[in-house]
Parts: C-alpha cells; structure tokens; sequence
C-alpha cells in the first residue's frame, strides 16, 4: 500500500518540527555550557535524580527516562562522579543493580544552574510560543515520545 503524500501543510510543519528539534537542544545546550559549563544532559539528570524519592533512580531506569542507552547515561553519571554531583549505589530494592544518587552538592549545583536554563528556555521556546494550545502541543509531544521506539547501542554510536 502507498502511502498519502503529505498536504503542503503537514510538509511545512515536518520540516519545522525537524529543524526545531536540531536547533532548539543545541542552543540550550550552548547556554548552558556557556554560562554553567554545564551540558544539558548533565543538567537533566540531574533534574531527574532532583525529582524522585531519595533523589535516586536505577541506572535503566535513568537511561530510559533520558532516552538513552545504559551506557550513554553511564558516561554522563561518571562525569558527574568526578564533580561529587552524584554516586553509584547498589539498588536498594534488590543490590543486583546500581542506583545514580544525587549528591547535596549536585542538589547545590542544579539549583545554581536552574534560572539560566529557565532563562534560556524562555528565549529559546516559550518567547516563540505565544497564543499556543500548550495543553494539546504538549499531549502531541507526549504522544509522539511514548510512541518513539527505545534507543538501540547504534543511536550511541557503539555498533
């Protein structure tokens, strides 16, 4: 069976959504590193691990939470290791696996960090978002990540 063909509509809209999704990670990314020296990864795990109870999340699960792989938030839970921002620990509900744990001083450096990504991302979406249905573009988001299938080691460049 043959595919419809886009209308001109969904066409415009695919090639914003694609452009946006390339342009708006790297310019927080940038803000981020330039002002907090700080990647946006490190900031959302960071934010995740705020977020949970005990400030802890199992490594898989925290690698799904950011749509990695393993070892793709492996590599950022090790940076944030070296700056004490975070711990590996023996998961709690079976000591089979590793949680990531958020240190005070990760606690102290998200919160340190927190207004210049709230700025950036004002600038960067929500300065251009004006007179948007957020409840129904955010139920698209969700819709369309939920449906996004689960990184494979070839997305982390690993093949």
């Amino acid at each position: 069976m043959t595919p419809e063909p886009l209308t001109a509509d969904e066409i415009a809209f695919w090639r914003a959504l694609n452009r946006a999704m390339l342009a708006l990670p790297r310019a927080l990314d940038a803000d981020l590193l330039r002002s907090q020296r700080m990647s946006m990864s490190e900031y959302f795990v960071l934010m995740l691990l705020s977020e949970t109870p005990g400030r802890r999340l199992r490594m898989s699960e925290l690698a799904a939470k950011c749509t990695l792989s393993l070892s793709g938030v492996s590599r950022i839970v090790t940076r944030l290791e070296r700056s004490d921002l975070v711990v590996r620990e023996r998961a709690c509900a079976d000591g089979r696996g590793w949680d990531a744990v958020l240190t005070d001083a990760g606690f102290r450096r998200l919160e340190e960090a927190w207004p210049d990504h709230l700025a950036s991302v004002r600038r960067h979406l929500f300065d251009h978002a004006e007179g948007l249905d957020l409840r129904s573009v955010t139920a698209v988001m969700e819709r369309f990540a939920t449906d996004a299938p689960e990184p494979t080691p070839c997305d982390e460049g690993e093949c």
